[in-house]
């Protein structure tokens, strides 16, 4: 069982990752990626990221982070399960023995910050109007795994340097210098 704990995103220069919970750009590469690297995987994310898919991701598990009380018990299937808090999402995942990937939205990404091991990006050479944003990336406590380039984008991986969880802090202005090397 693996101890990782990777955010996917795909993130603009300008930080955002997403407008009226929509994405704000169509990359069909983007799509394939997050498919590929998340197939098999526990996903855990927000209930309106949830609510902005076409429904329940074949081949993975989500765990949907909700306030609302009894979400979802009579739609939803046993390849989505309802959590209250992130700890619970964590935890769940990790039983499952699935590697487990943090997609969003913005305060889940931030929620789970200091827990984060690695960061699969599409860093999008764009930067459009949003009203979700990715945390800042301090790029002095990541080192780049690699770096893909496409068309208007970069499939990017980072690793933190040292975890440790309870000192860390993340704070994606330097992902923009980042994104031009």
């Amino acid at each position: 069982m693996t101890n990782t704990l990777t955010a996917v995103a795909a993130v603009a220069r300008n930080g955002v990752i997403g407008v009226n919970n929509q994405l704000p750009w169509h990359i069909g590469e983007d799509l394939a990626h997050f498919r590929q690297l998340t197939m098999g995987g526990a996903l855990i994310m927000g209930r309106a990221t949830y609510e902005s898919l076409p429904g329940p991701l074949p081949g993975r598990v989500c765990f949907v982070m909700t306030r609302q009380s009894g979400y979802g018990r009579d739609s939803l299937n046993a390849a989505v399960v309802p959590v209250c808090s992130l700890d619970e999402a964590l935890s769940q995942a990790q039983a499952t023995g699935r590697p487990r990937f943090v997609v969003g939205g913005a305060q889940v990404y931030a929620a789970a910050w200091p827990r984060l091991t690695d960061l699969q990006l599409t860093l999008v050479d764009d930067e459009p109007a949003g009203d979700a944003f990715f945390p800042d990336v301090d790029l002095s406590q990541w080192h780049q795994i690699s770096r893909t380039p496409g068309d208007g984008f970069a499939f990017v991986h980072y690793q933190r340097h040292q975890m440790d969880t309870a000192a860390r802090q993340g704070t994606v202005s330097d992902i923009s210098a980042g994104a031009s090397q």
